[in-house]
């Protein structure tokens, strides 16, 4: 064979493997669709991630189950979809936890969050609320941060866990403001906020509808909402930003698949959960969970995800987080 011959079957193989490709895509899907969740069932990104795949499974014409892979701080099911068929009928819910914080927590990992996956969308974010015991005599981030640089050591804040958003995202503040706040890990949300409730600790950043219902009984003070620009969800908030300027983080998911999809596939499936993002039941929906939807395009996920993984590094190797 000659090398005019050699370059001919060369261009027909992938014209062939482009066709094929192709007619995947205009035919997809055929079958079912898997979305691996790395959490229990019950919680706001499972519970999200089923509006949406309810949504996903009518506009495709294809069932969708949701397949719950909890434990390990989420490496159990990330491993799982990472090392799924490329083939568009396994999706990964993968949030801040899984994408942009355990590759800086973990010495190793059995996935690579960037070069194992491909984003899809992301599908939603929200903000924590900075709450506070009563016994503190704050109600602002100012006079909260006074009062513990006045008490360097003495102040103590809970968190769902080492490593997890609450946990961090203290740390951030207290790198960002100078101020020094004991950590008091716990497992889960629901005994970290009764130990708030009950003045074990003084402080803690929460998930908003656990926050809503302890403010509304005056349990707790609310003092202000961790995103940069205040929420619909709580729009008399202030946020902690408006006192510590450049100060801001949410907690956030979106759709991933196998690295190696076909990018028609990823175009398609971005294109449908936009158009169901954007269902007004789902927003409703949402609001109920205190969850914002957020659709974006591949690569806007794919930079949130990157630039989100740069900003959790500096902060779990200041506080000196791992898990091991």
């Amino acid at each position: 064979m000659n090398v005019r011959q050699l370059i001919q079957l060369v261009m027909l193989v992938g014209m062939m493997v482009l066709l094929t490709t192709g007619s995947l895509a205009q035919d997809y899907p055929t079958k079912p669709i898997k979305v691996i969740v790395p959490y229990p069932p019950g919680g706001g990104s499972d519970i999200s991630t089923r509006i949406i795949a309810n949504k996903l499974s009518e506009r495709l014409g294809q069932s969708i189950v949701i397949e719950n892979k909890p434990g390990g701080s989420t490496l159990i099911g990330a491993e799982a979809a990472a090392k799924s068929q490329p083939d568009g009928y396994t999706l990964f819910l993968g949030t801040i936890a899984t994408m942009s914080i355990n590759p800086s927590l973990f010495k190793q990992l059995p996935y690579n969050s960037v070069m194992d996956f491909t984003p899809v969308s992301q599908t939603f974010s929200y903000p924590l609320v900075l709450i506070v015991n009563p016994s503190v005599p704050a109600t602002s981030v100012r006079e909260l941060l006074a009062y513990a640089r006045a008490r360097p050591g003495k102040l103590s804040y809970a968190s769902f866990g080492n490593g997890s958003s609450s946990h961090l995202g203290t740390e951030l503040l207290k790198m960002m403001a100078g101020v020094d706040i004991v950590h008091v890990p716990y497992k889960g949300s629901a005994p970290a906020i009764a130990d708030v409730v009950g003045g074990q600790v003084q402080m803690m950043f929460v998930d908003p509808p656990a926050a809503v219902k302890h403010i509304a009984a005056g349990r707790i003070k609310g003092i202000a909402v961790s995103s940069l620009q205040r929420t619909m969800l709580l729009p008399g908030m202030p946020t902690v930003a408006e006192t510590v300027p450049d100060f801001g983080f949410t907690s956030w998911g979106g759709l991933l698949v196998p690295a190696g999809t076909p990018t028609e596939i990823v175009s398609r499936l971005q294109s449908e959960i936009a158009h169901v993002l954007d269902y007004p039941d789902v927003k409703q929906q949402f609001a109920l969970l205190g969850i914002e939807p957020v659709s974006s395009t591949t690569k806007q996920f794919a930079e949130l995800i990157r630039s989100e993984t740069a900003k959790w590094s500096k902060v779990v190797t200041k506080s000196g987080a791992r898990l091991d």
